[in-house]
């Protein structure tokens, strides 16, 4: 059975680096979920848990419920990742 991809992007309103992420998935016609942490410290305090880190964009990736965070600023690094999970995927069909 063939496994699907689900993206998170936790993101704030006014943050170029998280419309750059969203403007990249949207081209690459992937779907994707956003958590807005504008004015929510709570939600930053979760990142920080998980992450170690309370900037956004942070983008999570996953497949059977197991996620991995992109905390690194920049689209090739969400590049990279999405490429080894898209490899993971298909080694699974």
């Amino acid at each position: 059975m063939a496994q699907e991809l689900s993206i998170v992007v936790w993101a704030k309103d006014g943050c170029s680096y998280c419309k750059e992420v969203k403007e990249y998935l949207s081209e690459q016609n992937l779907d994707y979920q956003v958590i807005d942490v504008t004015n929510h410290d709570e939600l930053r305090d979760i990142l920080d848990i998980k992450y170690g880190v309370r900037h956004v964009p942070v983008v999570e990736l996953g497949v059977n419920d197991q996620y991995q965070g992109v905390t690194e600023v920049g689209i090739e690094h969400l590049q990279e990742a999405l490429n080894k999970v898209n490899k993971v995927i298909q080694q699974q069909v």
